[in-house]
């Protein structure tokens, strides 16, 4: 009589790839995780794809920054070589790229900065004009799908007609339309080395308290020719994962984050709870809440424990 089932096709890897190292690196705060050489991400989406799980989730950690986030786009940038690489491989495995700047930027901020003294702005256009050129240089080298997840406002339309104009029409979005100002990306930001050295991010990610404006954020993106619309963090936005999904009725992902990941883990190793059980009953409530898609760091050992 269960009402939701899970299997590996819900399930996306996100993988960390960095140019920096030619051997894969474990994340301090993210026990069983790493940080990856094209070489080794190769190896990781070969594993993912034999398990059955359909798609992997790229984040990029450039060998230089700017304040141009130059990296971002280049042909040669490291999430365009692993992508090349992943392809080449694994054909028929999706891949989907994340397209942000604060990976690339000296100053670890989302977008181009406008700094007055302890001020500073994030200069909207000139940043949707740079995710552009990200996005293109993605599918470029094979991306099926680009995930911007900077919570910048219009770039959505902006992707999609430069995609349709370079003859990249067939490239899908998956837009972050609900990305909260969360306390729990913390270990994402080590993984990434990406944390802001100056002020944070809650002037364009959004306020934990508003729901409302969760849905007017989705429908804008909705508007604009998003594919698949993502509600970040999970657990704590259960309820907006659930609105988002009842009111526009297009595929919808969730992003279980790193802070959510490290505390099971962290529980599970003081023995407060089996680990393999709270995971398949968060993955559970969060398909349960209308996730069609869920980015995990648990997908591989998923696919696993969803098969048996």
């Amino acid at each position: 009589m269960r009402e939701t089932k899970l299997s590996a096709h819900d399930f996306v890897l996100p993988l960390f790839v960095s140019e920096k190292i030619e051997q894969r690196r474990e994340i301090r705060s993210m026990p069983g995780v790493f940080q990856l050489s094209v070489r080794d991400a190769v190896d990781e989406a070969r594993q993912a794809y034999e398990l059955g799980l359909q798609a992997v989730l790229l984040f990029g950690i450039p060998a230089t920054k700017d304040e141009a986030a130059t990296a971002a786009y280049h042909a040669d940038g490291i999430v365009q070589q692993a992508v090349r690489a992943i392809k080449t491989a694994c054909p028929q495995l999706v891949v989907i790229t994340d397209v942000c700047l604060c990976e690339y930027m000296s100053h670890g901020h989302c977008g181009v900065t406008q700094r007055d003294g302890e001020h500073f702005h994030v200069l909207n256009d000139e940043s949707v004009a740079l995710l552009v050129k990200t996005a293109v240089s993605h599918a470029a080298a094979g991306a099926d799908l680009v995930a911007p997840s900077d919570m910048m406002d219009g770039r959505i339309a902006a992707i999609r007609q430069a995609l349709d104009e370079q003859g990249f029409d067939q490239t899908g979005i998956i837009s972050y339309a609900v990305k909260f100002a969360s306390a729990f990306y913390g270990p994402f930001r080590e993984a990434a080395e990406s944390p802001p050295q100056f002020g944070d991010r809650r002037t364009y990610q959004m306020d934990a308290a508003n729901g409302d404006e969760a849905l007017r954020e989705a429908a804008l993106d909705v508007e604009e020719g998003a594919d698949i619309l993502m509600v970040k963090p999970a657990l704590p936005y259960l309820d907006i994962l659930w609105r988002v999904r009842e009111r526009f009725g297009k595929p919808t992902a969730v992003y279980h984050v790193s802070g959510e990941f490290a505390m099971v883990k962290a529980g599970a190793e003081k023995g407060c709870f089996d680990e393999r059980a709270a995971v398949l009953e968060i993955m559970t409530s969060l398909k349960r809440a209308g996730a069609d898609v869920i980015v995990t760091y648990w997908a591989k050992e998923l696919a696993g424990w969803t098969r048996e």
